[in-house]
């Protein structure tokens, strides 16, 4: 498929990487297969423990070089990459939607996601703002100054594969911070594009290896990150079982988590409601993503005296859906 060739992906893929450099690692693969058509797309290694340590000290290393880069000279950068993903766009956004089901409009949706946070985070790049405070001591002042935490961990779930990985990265690198990624096995593939995408980037910059690293693997990977007081923080993305158990982990040594779990998200139609305009925002609420979006509609709480209407509408509307 051309779309895989634009993003330099090959039928075996290296999926360790400390930024523009590939690590090689163990023989264990994973195996992509697209739910669009149960094709196999190509394999990825995983990541071994011996390399994930290398990874993480590399991680430690750049922190101390990348915290000193100007906050505005981070978000050039940062500016550099959403140029390079506007570039890119048709081509991930296809991988996106093959490598994960969803629909090639929310694909495309999903990486100018990723744009729009680069945008975003240029500009906080240049609002890292501290408050000047009033002492009551003569000839002092006191100023409050924001500092990088260090080594900022990213686990992310297979239903958006690429946006909650920028939503994080972005904002970690203007502030100083660098990232280690393990994406879901799910989708592994989309991980190797988006880095080969950003190696461009830090190519040219000559950016430090191990402010942009990924890593492979099942749980135990993610077990590895959740236990390693060399990461800060950890941004973790997916079930409530897993958030649970991450946040169990991150706390037993005093780290920092960020948690976007599960939902069991509910719409309440009243006997006022615009019906079709209720429908299509149930309908979509249910459907869009193939159901997997931690905001999806899994509940209809509907005024019993358009209950029937209602019900006969959804019915109608599921009957034109058409599945694969």
């Amino acid at each position: 498929m051309e779309f895989l060739k634009e993003l330099n992906l090959h039928q075996n893929n290296q999926g360790s990487s400390t930024g523009t450099k590939w690590v090689l690692s163990n023989d264990t693969l994973i195996e992509s297969f697209s739910p669009v058509d149960g094709n196999m797309i190509g394999t990825v290694n995983t990541t071994s423990k011996n390399v994930y340590d290398t990874i993480v000290a590399t991680a430690e290393k750049a922190f101390a070089e990348w915290r000193l880069v100007p906050a505005p000279k981070r978000g050039e950068i940062v500016r550099q990459i959403g140029n390079a993903l506007r570039e890119k766009k048709e081509p991930l956004g296809k991988l996106v939607s093959y490598e994960m089901g969803k629909s090639l409009q929310e694909g495309l949706g999903e990486v100018q996601e990723m744009i729009d946070i680069c945008d975003f985070a240029v500009g906080l790049s240049r609002q890292l703002y501290g408050l000047t405070i009033h002492s009551e001591r003569p000839n002092h002042r006191m100023y409050e100054q924001w500092h990088p935490l260090g080594v900022v961990g990213i686990i992310s779930a297979f239903n958006f594969p690429v946006a909650v990985w920028s939503w994080n990265a972005a904002l970690a690198w203007v502030c100083g911070n660098v990232c280690i990624w393990k994406p879901s096995e799910k989708t592994p593939l989309c991980s190797v594009a988006v880095q080969n995408i950003v190696a461009d980037v830090f190519k040219k910059n000559n950016i430090p290896e191990g402010v942009s690293c990924i890593v492979q693997g099942a749980r135990e990977v993610g077990e590895w990150m959740s236990n390693d007081k060399r990461i800060a923080l950890m941004s973790a993305t997916g079930s409530t079982r897993m958030g649970k158990a991450v946040n169990a982990a991150v706390a037993q040594r005093l780290g920092k988590t960020i948690l976007e779990l599960g939902g069991n998200n509910a719409v309440i139609i009243s006997k006022n409601a615009d019906l079709d305009m209720a429908l299509i925002g149930c309908v979509f609420g249910a459907v869009g993503t193939a159901g997997q979006r931690c905001t999806t509609t899994r509940r209809l709480i509907i005024h019993e005296s358009i209950y029937e209407t209602f019900k006969q509408k959804l019915i109608n509307a599921y009957k034109q859906l058409k599945i694969g």
